[in-house]
């Protein structure tokens, strides 16, 4: 069984050639090349771009992951719009990057739509809506919690692992739609779920990748999942949807961009070889031992994404009046 562990130890070290037997070769390909990930090495994020690396040794003479980590992934995409328009410089970046932030940062240092290309999305997850001892046992339903923090407002808190992210909106549209306040408490990582397990906080919103083991190990109740269909990784959980919120549908995704001006032709080829890679059966089982689901679109259709989950997200931030500290 590939661990995730096991997944970063082969990823780390370049093993992961042999489970990519498919790799792409590009003769024309002639410069070095580096995808740059906002991130330290060892996240999911940084695991994800090695993988893709990995498998596409061929792409160019050299392939490396540059770790640009700081302001939550917003250097190394500042480092990427002034990076030479060639297609040897890339990212693997989360939705939050280019979907919430430009909503939620006066000062961004850089246009999510002006200053990169869309490649393609790599993968997607959901969340998980969690809860732990401090919340009666009594409550199983997403409306049962909402009630409970009605009557609770002292108590009505929840943890994500940064402020300004998607999970933490997640909570605020919870909040908006069961009209009751929501105390948001971010912990910088997955510190929110030790907290949740010993009763200091209420509840969670955490990557389903982040909360399932706690759930499977029966430390915290997940009452649902954001994803538009139950997630095959527990499926007696229903979905915000089936819950009676369908406004806190949401998904997650880390996408490839390269900086404005790249030829079109190079978007195209870059999109060929990272779908080649994440088609590969060997790539989907180590993203599903990851929690994650493949994607892969067109940059066309990429685009498209981009632009409906930034126009969705914009209101809510607004309407949050949230304001960073950086």
């Amino acid at each position: 069984m590939i661990t995730k562990r096991r997944l970063i130890a082969l990823a780390c070290t370049g093993g992961l050639a042999a489970i990519f037997p498919n790799a792409i070769r590009t003769a024309s390909a002639e410069s070095a090349s580096r995808m740059l990930v906002g991130f330290g090495a060892g996240g999911a994020i940084d695991v994800i771009a090695r993988m893709l690396v990995d498998g596409m040794k061929g792409y160019s003479s050299s392939f490396i992951v540059d770790n640009r980590p700081g302001a939550g992934g917003r250097l190394a995409l500042g480092a990427l719009k002034t990076s030479s328009a060639d297609g040897t410089a890339i990212i693997l970046t989360p939705a939050s990057s280019v979907a919430i932030f430009p909503h939620v940062y006066k000062s961004l240092g850089y246009d999510a739509f002006k200053d990169f290309a869309p490649v393609t999305t790599v993968c997607s997850f959901p969340f998980l809506i969690t809860v732990g001892p401090m919340v009666p046992a009594e409550v199983r339903t997403l409306a049962d919690f909402v009630t409970w923090c009605a009557a609770n407002p002292k108590l009505a808190t929840y943890g994500t692992a940064a402020a300004g992210s998607m999970l933490h909106f997640t909570g605020v549209s919870l909040a908006k739609a069961g009209r009751f306040a929501f105390v948001h408490l971010p912990y910088g990582g997955p510190g929110g779920i030790q907290d949740l397990i010993g009763g200091r906080i209420a509840a969670t919103i955490y990557p389903i990748g982040t909360a399932l083991p706690y759930v499977q190990s029966g430390a915290i109740r997940a009452l649902a999942t954001t994803g538009p269909q139950r997630s095959p990784r527990i499926p007696d959980v229903p979905t915000v949807r089936e819950a009676g919120y369908p406004a806190l549908e949401a998904n997650e995704w880390f996408g490839v961009f390269v900086p404005a001006n790249t030829p079109a032709e190079m978007v195209n080829h870059l999109n060929e070889a990272i779908r080649a890679v994440v088609n590969t059966d060997a790539f989907k089982t180590a993203l599903a031992r990851l929690a994650m689901d493949s994607a892969g679109e067109t940059p066309k259709e990429f685009a498209q994404l981009i632009k409906s989950d930034f126009d969705h997200w914009g209101p809510i931030v607004q309407a949050s009046g949230f304001t960073p500290e950086d």
